[in-house]
């Protein structure tokens, strides 16, 4: 096992490393831009490099800094956590070229998998099925027209190095691919460096499923019970769940299957998700892979008594995995709240500023993952995901009212959150049911919540003025 691991993130993906590490007695370090000089993770680990300036690509994005930090402080292993620099392949080869470990999946699967087009068909050729669509890239938005003209409308347009819902584009007609196309492609290229495109029909109505992995050097592969992140906004998850309540033990199987077997087939290491969506006949298509720890990681582990983030640094060190597929049940029902600094009543605008004061939620089967306190700042700079709530109970029912009382203890002043937003989500017949698709929030839920919020606020103003 390492004895030194330097974390190249922030927030609170970077804390929960860094409790991991120290729960193994592996010396963790942080490394931080100058707005996150004073950040929790930084006062955290047991030692702390300054990579650059605010902007991401100027530090959490500089792979030449962060090797710099990691040889400079002697660090055996990098762990990327998720976003920035988490599925770069350049990173990870960078990293093996100066006998650094890379925590995470080789560079050349990172490659595979990170372009989109190259994952669908490689699933397609090993029995998983995907989405009908394009073979590959498409050039240009001709080339495009007839892919989508065989497949039929609607479709959607997507970044082959996409993610984040970055390089993405619906389109319901023909006559309007061609500027879609262009849109899209455009934003891929601001986003990653990267303008190919390639298309797939859609699914629509569906439930977004992911399934977890988690596989060794020896080529050992386990699947995780499934997550439903169905709950989202602008193609942004919101709430996740785990297991999902539409889904049998049947289904579970076969997903827990298909995916086991591609994950063999490409020998991949490490943690990853595959994510499926599934239509109201309970059919799957293969969407696409993360090849990185997620945000959602924390509900699979509830459910899974599993530690993922240690998991990854055994896997990295050389070891087997803790457990077999023989070993993995389902322990109750988790759910995630996530709580972002933003204003749901003004198009979810981001919020930054210093934190007045904040009171964090506990009790029985209640966890949070956090990167900020009392005191601190949020950074303009940054994702604006603040806290993870997770609400763990032997059944589904008990699990959202654990959840519901978290965040009606939570509290935050000085800046605004989306608390209540998640409260009226979860209080809300569709969620309560479990019979939600990818639509609902921005079709039907949230033209519903602004009005009414409004209106709370309109006859709160009026009666204000009539005293």
């Amino acid at each position: 096992m390492f004895s030194k691991v330097l974390i190249a993130n922030r927030g609170e993906i970077a804390v929960r490393i860094i409790h991991a590490l120290h729960e193994l007695d592996i010396t963790a370090v942080a490394v931080y831009s100058t707005a996150d000089k004073d950040s929790q993770h930084v006062k955290e680990a047991d030692e702390a490099v300054c990579i650059g300036q605010p902007q991401p690509a100027q530090s959490y994005l500089n792979m030449q800094n962060i090797i710099s930090a990691a040889l400079l402080t002697g660090a055996q292993a990098i762990h990327p956590g998720y976003g920035f620099l988490s599925e770069s392949s350049e990173f990870a080869q960078m990293c093996a070229e100066c006998h650094l470990v890379f925590i995470g999946p080789q560079a050349k699967t990172i490659s595979l998998m990170g372009n989109k087009a190259n994952a669908r068909e490689t699933m397609r050729q090993h029995g998983v099925p995907v989405i009908p669509g394009s073979t590959g890239p498409v050039k240009d938005a001709a080339q495009a027209l007839t892919v989508a003209n065989k497949v039929g409308f609607p479709v959607m347009l997507k970044a082959v190095a996409g993610g984040g819902g970055k390089g993405i584009r619906k389109v319901k007609r023909p006559e309007d691919l061609p500027q879609a196309f262009s849109q899209a492609q455009e934003e891929a290229k601001l986003s990653f460096g990267d303008d190919s495109m390639y298309l797939e029909k859609i699914i629509s109505p569906a439930k977004h499923i992911e399934v977890q992995i988690i596989a060794d050097q020896a080529g050992h592969v386990v699947a995780l019970p499934e997550r439903d992140c169905s709950m989202q906004r602008n193609q942004q998850k919101v709430l996740e769940e785990t297991p999902c309540s539409q889904i049998n033990d049947q289904e579970r199987q076969y997903l827990q299957k298909i995916t086991s077997k591609a994950i063999k087939a490409i020998h991949y290491e490490n943690v990853g998700t595959i994510e499926f969506l599934m239509d109201p006949a309970h059919h799957f298509y293969f969407m696409e892979m993360n090849t990185r720890i997620q945000v959602e990681h924390s509900i699979t582990e509830e459910v899974a008594q599993i530690d993922l983030v240690k998991e990854q640094l055994h896997i990295a060190a050389g070891d087997d995995l803790s457990i077999t597929q023989d070993d993995v049940h389902l322990h109750g029902a988790a759910i995630e709240a996530r709580i972002n600094a933003e204003d749901p009543l003004h198009h979810f605008r981001p919020q930054a500023g210093k934190i007045k004061q904040m009171s964090l939620p506990s009790g029985l089967g209640i966890r949070i993952e956090s990167g900020v306190n009392s005191g601190d700042q949020v950074s303009p700079f940054y994702d604006s995901m603040i806290i993870k709530i997770i609400a763990h109970a032997d059944n589904r029912s008990l699990a959202i009212r654990r959840l519901l009382d978290a965040l009606s203890e939570f509290s935050i002043t000085g800046l605004k959150t989306n608390r209540d937003f998640l409260v009226a989500l979860l209080t809300d017949s569709a969620f309560q049911s479990g019979n939600y698709l990818t639509t609902y929030i921005d079709q039907q839920f949230l033209p519903y919540y602004i009005k009414q919020e409004k209106e709370k606020i309109g006859a709160k103003e009026a009666v204000t003025d009539g005293n």
